[in-house]
This record gives structure tokens, C-alpha cells and sequence, in this order.
């Protein structure tokens, strides 16, 4: 077992110490279904993946036409992520999502374990950083981690969420369009993750 001097999740040494000793539980290792169904039902769009580790879906997304940039705060995830991706490792930057500005206006916003390795006092910020992204009819797809245990969501990373603690949150800038059982998750996330659609009011 990895033994870890650092602790803070919200700092990216927190994160670097973690892919340099290849501590990855989170680490599916390939695209999950029902993002990889979302990719293939939409023409090419214009896509954001915060928190992007090894960023296994950028090469779905670039093959499939689609502008990707996959975002990273810690440089080790960064390096692993373009050595894992090869050629399309050149979508794959260092940067803050709380202050990543993109090029140009984003379609979709795709969430993988991004909102909960971070602690709870940042969710609102999370959220507010998705609705200043995203214009009006704009999508955030992707995988959330929930637990109706209120103690479970302060053990992370991951951090779970409650189910009604999670809607509320989301409902005054976002309508829920799709909410899915997934049926390929890793331990670490299985039977409480489920696959939603958001759409930006």
C-alpha cells in the first residue's frame, strides 16, 4: 500500500504524489459506456474535461471529430495523460478550472470523478465555474457519485453526495434532461454513480 505525505486534495502535489506512485483507484482505464453512447448519438461539439487524469475519452472525442481540450491542475496528471494519449496528447493542458478561460464558447462540459475528489466546501463554486462556462442550452454530461449517508460524504476523496442535497444545487442554473443507472463502474463508485445529462437554462 502507497503511503502519502500530502492530504489537501484541493492542492495539485496532493494529486502529483499520487500519479507518480501510480495510487490511481479512481482509474478506469478506458471510456465508460455511457459517455462513450453520449459521443456517438452527438454531431462533433465543442468539449471541456476538468480534472481530466488520464484522459482516456480524448481520444474518442478527437477521433470522432470533436474539439476537445482536456484540462489538469497537477503536472504529473498532465505528463501521464500525454504519454498514455500519444498523438492526442497535445489536448491535454495544465490549468486551474476555476480559472481556465477556454478559446472559444463550450457545447459540453463532461464530468469523471472531477466534483467528487474535491471536498464539499468547493461545490458551490464548482457549480457556479459550470454555469459561467457554459451558455444557455449547453450540456453537462457526465458521471456524479452519490451516497444518502450524510457522514459518507465527508471521507474522500472521493466525496459522495446526497441525491437531494446534489438537485438542489444544481437546479437554479441547470434542468436535469437524463438520469442513468451505470452498469460498467469501477469498485470505488459501484452502485452510486449514476450517468445525468444537465442542460444550462
Amino acid at each position: 500500500m502507497a503511503e502519502f505525505i500530502l492530504r489537501d486534495p484541493t492542492q495539485a502535489k496532493f494529486w502529483d504524489e499520487r500519479f507518480e506512485k501510480n495510487f490511481i483507484p479512481w482509474d478506469k482505464g478506458c471510456v465508460p459506456k455511457n459517455f462513450s453512447d453520449f459521443v456517438r448519438a452527438k454531431p462533433p461539439l465543442r468539449c471541456l474535461i476538468p480534472g481530466c487524469g488520464n484522459a482516456y475519452e480524448v481520444a474518442l472525442l478527437a477521433e470522432a471529430g470533436w474539439d476537445v481540450t482536456a484540462i489538469d491542475f497537477s503536472a504529473s496528471a498532465v505528463q501521464t495523460a500525454k504519454l498514455t494519449l500519444g498523438e492526442w496528447g497535445r489536448y491535454v493542458v495544465q490549468a486551474d478550472f476555476f480559472s481556465f478561460e477556454p478559446e472559444a464558447t463550450l457545447d459540453v462540459i463532461y464530468e469523471r470523478a472531477f466534483f467528487c475528489a474535491l471536498p464539499p466546501d468547493l461545490r458551490q463554486r464548482i457549480v457556479q465555474r459550470w454555469s459561467e462556462l457554459l451558455p444557455s442550452g449547453a450540456l453537462l454530461a457526465g458521471y456524479f457519485f452519490f451516497d444518502d449517508d450524510e457522514n459518507a460524504s465527508k471521507k474522500g476523496p472521493p466525496f459522495s453526495i446526497q441525491r437531494q442535497l446534489w438537485e438542489a444545487l444544481m437546479a437554479t442554473e441547470f434542468e436535469k434532461i437524463e438520469d442513468l443507472q451505470v452498469f460498467d463502474s469501477i469498485p470505488v463508485f459501484a452502485s452510486k454513480e449514476r450517468w445525468q445529462i444537465w442542460q444550462r437554462r
